[in-house]
């Protein structure tokens, strides 16, 4: 994984941590329900983020890692599988 999307993959991770300390506070302060799954939704979302740009990375490095430029159907086969595995 290249240094600019390791980073930007830790940060959002640390953003994301510090989005469900938040709403463990807001169930611990007893707030309402349709505050407490906005703010799911939005971990939801962030994570979908992070795994997308790691996909993109994982094809990336499949792809520019062959000599000839071309990729071979199992790997694109494999990229494919990620992605429906994550968008399930």
């Amino acid at each position: 994984m290249s240094k600019s999307i390791k980073d930007d993959v830790l940060l959002r991770l640390k953003t994301i941590k510090g989005h469900i300390a938040g709403i463990e506070k807001m169930v611990e302060e007893d707030k309402g329900c349709s505050s407490i799954l906005l703010q799911i939704a939005a971990v939801r979302a962030s994570l979908e983020k992070v795994g997308l740009s790691i996909i993109n990375e994982h094809a990336e490095q499949c792809f520019l890692s062959n000599e000839d430029g071309k990729i071979t159907y199992e790997e694109l086969q494999s990229v494919v599988d990620l992605l429906v595995k994550f968008l399930k």
